[in-house]
């Protein structure tokens, strides 16, 4: 299906004059019949008061082909079934009255992130019907934002993680949109929790070994959590291969919420704990290393004083002990003889 763009047809106006100035022909035709009526002008009465009549009856069908159209706003038209073409610019058109504008995604509303609560739901679930129904059969083509509901996906190590994404999105080819898919707005929903699901299952959580993200066969350090980029930008791709057929294009996609699932979010913030326990006590080791081969060669060079090799082994023991607790050290005093 292509899209053919309706051009020169900016009239509105003039014809909503002039269908006001027939009408007031029309009323005058029927007033001036029953005069000639009155006077006993049959025929040129007569004929005046159905040509009035006929007119004031049958006149409200071209008011039907009026349209305006804001910024950003299109209208697809079909005359008795058959795509006519597609109104895109702002302004006052007249059209062909018969002709009926077509939009199956009019009345849906996308599915808004649970981060609110119901009485907001409400609110804005209100706002969004009084706008669908002023707006009518009328196609935004501004760029619009879908916020999915959360999805609890398993990663490729099995962890079950809930993420979120905001899709922004627009409709760049009307006729596409509207008679290539069913709902559009459906359409591209259903597709970003297909491409989510699909996306999310190659990475882990958090960078594990020997895990190829990239699909090239080598092991790297793809993960959702540190390469969030990475992951928004193949969700985007693998959103825009499915809706290009609808007319759609996604401008970007972004995670909005990154978690373990409830059951094992607490044992795996005991394994991060752990790990960054772990990795805390090495540096404290590798510093008091370096503390106590310094004290050393420091006491060696002002040869302050000459510690044989148990001696040493003491020292070394008493300030690893030192450098290395949890707790401030008790210091023990000698003024005796060290031997």
């Amino acid at each position: 299906m292509q899209e053919k763009i309706l051009n020169g047809k900016k009239n509105g106006m003039a014809m909503l004059l002039l269908f006001i100035l027939l009408y007031a022909a029309a009323i005058a035709a029927v007033v001036f019949g029953a005069v000639l009526l009155e006077g006993e002008s049959y025929l040129a009465g007569g004929i005046l008061v159905a040509i009035g009549v006929i007119w004031i009856v049958a006149g409200l069908i071209p008011f039907a082909g009026l349209k305006v159209l804001k910024p950003q706003e299109a209208l697809v038209l079909t005359l008795f079934g058959k795509y006519v073409g597609t109104l895109k610019e702002e302004g006052f058109y007249f059209v062909n009255p018969f002709c009926t504008a077509v939009n199956p995604a009019a009345k849906t509303r996308l599915n808004q992130s649970g981060d609110v609560n119901d009485a907001n739901k409400a609110l804005a679930a209100a706002a969004q019907a009084s706008a669908t129904e002023a707006a009518g059969k009328r196609i935004s083509l501004k760029i619009m934002t879908l916020n999915n509901n959360r999805q609890k996906i398993n990663d490729c190590l099995g962890n079950p993680v809930e993420i979120g994404i905001a899709v922004m999105w627009r409709v760049v080819d009307t006729a596409k949109a509207v008679f290539e898919v069913d709902n559009y707005k459906e359409y591209l929903s259903l597709q970003c929790d297909s491409a989510l699901r699909n996306i999310v299952r190659i990475y882990p959580y958090d960078v594990a070994p020997g895990v190829d993200t990239t699909g090239d066969g080598v092991a790297d350090e793809g993960s959702l959590r540190g390469s969030s980029e990475v992951v928004a930008e193949r969700i985007r791709q693998e959103i825009q291969e499915k809706v290009q057929d609808a007319g759609l294009e996604v401008l970007e996609a972004r995670i909005t919420y990154l978690a373990y699932a409830p059951e094992i979010a607490a044992v795996m913030l005991q394994r991060q704990q752990a790990s960054a326990i772990i990795d805390a006590r090495k540096m404290i080791v590798d510093g008091a290393v370096g503390m106590v081969e310094m004290a050393l060669e420091r006491l060696a060079e002002k040869n302050t004083v000459e510690l044989d090799e148990e001696r040493k082994a003491a020292m070394v023991s008493n300030l690893l002990v030192v450098l290395c607790g949890n707790h401030d050290a008790q210091p023990v005093v000698n003024s005796g003889s060290l031997y």
